[in-house]
């Protein structure tokens, strides 16, 4: 469908978050802090992403 895609990288550390949020985290693959995951951008992401945006720092995938 889309050809586009997402950088997402953890800057900030997810425990002591709503558990709602962790699982964010885990459905976007993202574990440790500083890490980067590469993602279709789709709603249903974006949605992820909008979610839990004050953890997370977002750039265009190349």
């Amino acid at each position: 469908m889309s050809d586009k895609k997402i950088k997402v990288t953890l800057i900030k550390s997810k425990f002591g978050r709503l558990h709602n949020h962790q699982q964010c985290l885990s459905a976007l693959g993202l574990r440790k802090i500083h890490q980067s995951c590469i993602v279709d951008d789709t709603p249903s992401n974006r949605g992820l992403i909008n979610k839990i945006s004050y953890l997370l720092k977002i750039e265009e995938a190349c």
